[in-house]
């Protein structure tokens, strides 16, 4: 068994790998701005502030970005084609990274767009330097806006427009004689890129080798030694997020998975042994009638009618976990906690029953027709026996099989259930960083359920061999 489960491990460090990787692809797809994300409005406000306030909020970014390590290629190489350079990582900006790539993919030639993208840069600074009056103001407003929008613009014609309307605005007004200076320069650098366009690098394969120095190692590292990185929320750091939000979402699912097997076994060893009996067909039309009630529809109904006085019926707490005094005694406090997870542990347990059940009566009915436990009746064994020594072990397969699945559930949460019942669990903590875009969290929750997804299906395997013997570690 020992080499088995080391196999399996091994197994498993590859496979992580790839899960980290295609996770941490995802993170570099998400939609907005991790950045101005991380830092909230502080960036935002700078922008429509002054000149002094949009320099702090520049750095704000920078610093920000460095922090979480953006200043760093993405992974340890780059397979791209000649015309891109091996520094294009160090644009912090996505959006303006993206647009210098259309740029190099339609002209091939990086050090003129290099120079074009400062010279654009300049002119947006040396705006900022300019003392302005009402006489210019409609001027600097034009020239700010149409520098910001080269930054993300990749036509010709657009860009042909916007130059030719820079330097008309900038010549009218001896104020902007520096700034005209500079958008002359822009045009003689973007005309310079059209003059000496070499389209076909963009032809030439080239693999850029960067080292352990990039964001991948830098996120994975971080990730095994446990630091998760921060909330872009609070700025709390996300290990301790998730250590205040576990164990709620552990004991509520640990609790569901207990009922759940612990009901739904006998109900499906009964259903098997009665099969076609008219209590059998009533059981299985009443538990996929419960299967088939959303659980969100089920919750809203129990709050509107259990949980309030108006319907005469408030039995228990609408949402929370009860709060615990330092006078109340263990078992007053353990009634508190016991009142408020007894909606949400039955919203979560009902749906499964059905489906288990019926798992568990597939998997006695296909260990009936053996031959040993024909031969187990002709000894003359009580049913009890037959089913309860012979027959549970081997028809247990089915659900050690949908088992593998639960740990995953048990960590990520039920989403909907901790929502409506305000349940401080994992569920909820993730639903608030999708909504917020709180993406270390996001991914966080995700490795760990791709982990407990593996660990699962190792538990599975080895309960296997434990149930039916006739399962060899070494096929």
């Amino acid at each position: 068994m020992f080499s088995y489960i080391l196999k399996r491990v091994l197994i498993f460090i590859p496979t992580m790998l790839i899960i980290s990787i295609l996770t941490f692809a995802l993170s570099k797809m998400s939609p907005g701005d991790s950045v101005r994300i991380a830092l909230g409005n502080q960036e935002a406000q700078g922008e429509t502030n002054g000149s002094s306030d949009r320099m702090a909020g520049e750095k704000a970014y920078l610093d920000m970005a460095q922090q979480l390590g953006f200043d760093l290629p993405s992974f340890y190489f780059l397979f791209s084609n000649a015309a891109t350079p091996d520094t294009l990582y160090k644009i912090i900006k996505k959006p303006e990274r993206d647009n210098l790539e259309r740029l190099i993919g339609q002209y091939g030639d990086w050090p003129e767009i290099e120079q074009y993208y400062h010279a654009v840069k300049a002119v947006d600074l040396h705006l900022l330097d300019v003392k302005k009056d009402s006489t210019i103001f409609d001027q600097d407003k034009l020239i700010r806006d149409d520098a910001g929008k080269l930054l993300l613009e990749y036509k010709d014609v657009t860009i042909q427009d916007m130059l030719t309307e820079m330097d008309k605005a900038s010549a009218t007004s001896p104020l902007l004689a520096g700034v005209h200076q500079d958008i002359q320069h822009l045009q003689a650098s973007y005309t310079a890129i059209k003059q000496k366009a070499t389209p076909s690098k963009n032809m030439i394969p080239s693999l850029k080798w960067y080292g352990l120095n990039n964001q991948y190692h830098r996120w994975l590292s971080h990730f095994l030694h446990l630091d998760f990185g921060i909330s872009y929320i609070d700025k709390r750091p996300i290990w301790s997020k998730i250590k205040e939000a576990l164990p709620w979402t552990l004991m509520l699912n640990l609790i569901s998975i207990l009922l759940s097997y612990l009901i739904a076994i006998p109900i499906g060893i009964s259903s098997a042994r009665n099969k076609g009996s008219i209590g059998e067909q009533a059981t299985t039309v009443f538990l996929f009638i419960l299967y088939s009630l959303p659980v969100f529809w089920v919750a809203t109904l129990l709050i509107t009618f259990v949980t309030t006085p108006e319907y005469g019926m408030d039995w228990f707490p609408t949402f929370g976990v009860g709060e615990i005094t330092d006078q109340m005694s263990w078992s007053e406090a353990l009634m508190e906690r016991v009142s408020h997870f007894i909606l949400p542990v039955f919203c979560i347990t009902y749906g499964s029953l059905a489906y288990l059940s019926r798992q568990m009566r597939g998997g006695v009915l296909s260990v009936f027709r053996q031959d040993y436990i024909r031969t187990a009746r002709a000894k003359g064994l009580s049913e009890g026996k037959v089913v309860w020594k012979h027959a549970l072990r081997n028809s247990l397969i089915p659900i050690i099989t949908i088992f593998a699945s639960l740990l995953p559930a048990a960590i990520s949460g039920a989403f909907i259930i901790e929502i409506i019942f305000s349940l401080p669990g994992m569920g909820k903590v993730a639903y608030l960083s999708l909504q917020s875009r709180d993406y270390p969290m996001v991914f966080t929750v995700m490795m760990f359920s791709a982990f407990l997804t593996l660990v699962g299906t190792l538990i599975s395997d080895i309960l296997y061999a434990v149930v039916d013997p006739r399962i060899s570690f070494d096929k």
